[in-house]
């Protein structure tokens, strides 16, 4: 008849014998780091351009005209 193995409850496992911590930590949060380094290359690599702002007085000509303005005024006057 074979003896029952007897696990001791109170042992201590070291950090680098548990692999839930490489599985998560090291990997995951590694992973995460790794990553977000790389999506910083690539957004200073491939920057946008900023162009010359469109000057505002030049944008928008003689708006009194616009036949938005002409479909209000011709609603908000009262019918003869």
């Amino acid at each position: 008849m074979s003896t029952p193995l007897l696990i001791d409850q109170n042992a201590t496992v070291p950090w680098w014998r548990v692999g839930v911590m490489w599985i998560f930590f090291v990997l995951g949060l590694g992973g995460v780091v790794v990553g977000s380094f790389a999506l910083l290359a690539t957004a200073i690599k491939h920057a946008d351009v900023v162009e010359q702002p469109v000057q505002p007085h030049i944008a928008v000509q003689n708006t009194s005209s616009s036949p938005a303005l002409q479909a209000r005024n011709h609603a908000a006057t009262p019918a003869p």
